[in-house]
């Protein structure tokens, strides 16, 4: 596939803003997104774990893994549309002619995590009282478990697939004999999976850890409750960051031809160490972990360092395509669309920044008082702006799409 073919599939019409700004947009909202299934993961086993032992610790934490795991779905589907589109946008070549070779595919993981996200609903219906009842129906979490994975590995199949043109047309003509039915998976490198996958640990560590401290500003008096999810915190840390390093090195060590550069590269040094860093986080603070937002800030550096992560991530995509292939995502054709551009970080910004901010204000004010919440004034009224916010905003998207369908 030589550059000339891969410059003439680029949309004509060219992308609304720089390529920067979607580059750097999607290695944004999938550190955010693969934080989001990477605490899934973790609460969905840590549940699978504890609902059927007979440790009321275990079955505690079960409880409260059960919805964090749920929610994090929710936000794992809803912030992973973003690096999509903005794949879409700027590598629109790769990804599309990826996702026609597995076209059934491409459908396939739509119904799998509806399916998933099913599953894990039916072992919450069946569990309303963990820590007093234990758990029951354990082999609908298991279903939900393999099924969100299965979905996880189709993407990365399709993510892979985008990166090796050279072996688009073996794929579509397979000696010689057109098979355009789009049913199989072309391409994987498992222990790449394995990696994000592993890191599921060492995030769900993290999350622990805010949990814990979460706890403990609602004045919990459970104190060998906090020091068990302390050490089960530490441990998911550490021995998660130490396999997530190994099956890393793997990843390195299997490296195809085209991309060996990157076991080298200062990219990958920077994620090996930001990842160490926030590993090493809890045994710097110390008991400064139960003291002001210290707590929180492991689970804030470790979404930092998955940008990191994701950064590099971009960057081996970027180089090897341009390296290889002569792709430079950089140079396509600037159409600008300010409206565009602007709407969205609005929306984001503040549209999103208010409706945000009150849904976290009410989360952590809830879970600070004893017995019925009641918002302050002031909280109401971050409400009532965010739902004022959202209705302007579907104003706003339906008149301008009635404008231009009248012109």
């Amino acid at each position: 596939m030589t550059p000339e073919m891969l410059y003439a599939l680029r949309d004509p019409a060219g992308v609304p803003s720089h390529p920067l700004v979607f580059l750097v947009l999607g290695v944004l909202t999938f550190a955010l997104h693969i934080a989001a299934v990477q605490v899934m993961l973790g609460a969905a086993t840590l549940t699978l774990r504890g609902a059927f032992s007979p440790s009321l610790h275990w079955r505690r934490l079960a409880q409260a893994m059960l919805v964090t795991a749920k929610i994090a779905v929710s936000v794992a589907i809803v912030i992973g549309v973003a690096p999509l589109l903005f794949v879409q946008v700027v590598y629109d070549p790769f990804w599309y002619t990826s996702n026609v070779l597995s076209a059934w595919w491409v459908i396939g993981f739509i119904v799998l995590l509806i399916l998933g996200y099913i599953a894990m609903y039916a072992f919450y219906w069946k569990n309303h009282d963990i820590v007093a009842d234990g758990g029951r129906g354990g082999i609908w979490m298991v279903l939900s478990i393999a099924l969100l994975l299965a979905v996880g590995f189709i993407v990365h199949s399709l993510t892979n697939q985008m990166l090796f043109p050279e072996h688009w047309m073996a794929w579509y003509a397979p000696k010689d004999v057109v098979n355009p039915d789009g049913h199989s998976l072309h391409y994987w490198h498992l222990p790449r999976f394995l990696f994000f996958i592993a890191l599921s640990a060492p995030v769900t560590g993290a999350w622990l850890y805010g949990y814990r401290r979460y706890l403990q500003g609602a004045k919990e008096t459970d104190a060998a409750y906090l020091g068990w999810l302390r050490g089960l915190a530490q441990n998911l840390m550490l021995i998660g960051g130490v396999v997530s390093v190994l099956i890393g090195a793997l990843w390195m060590a299997t490296l195809p031809e085209k991309m060996a550069w990157f076991a080298s590269s200062v990219w990958l040094l920077m994620a090996v160490v930001a990842l160490a860093a926030v590993v090493a986080l809890p045994l710097v603070l110390r008991d400064r972990i139960d003291r002001g937002v210290w707590g929180y800030a492991i689970f804030g550096a470790g979404a930092v360092g998955l940008i990191v992560v994701g950064a590099a991530r971009e960057m081996l995509r970027f180089v090897t395509l341009l390296g290889t292939h002569g792709y430079n995502a950089m140079d396509y054709k600037i159409n600008m669309d300010w409206y565009s551009t602007g709407l969205f970080f609005t929306t984001f910004g503040v549209v999103g920044g208010v409706t945000l901010a009150y849904l976290l204000t009410v989360a952590w004010q809830a879970g600070q008082s004893k017995g019925l919440y009641t918002p302050s004034a002031t909280v109401t009224r971050i409400g009532q702006w965010s739902v004022g916010l959202l209705i302007g905003w579907t104003v706003l998207y339906f008149a301008v799409g009635f404008f231009v369908w009248a012109r």
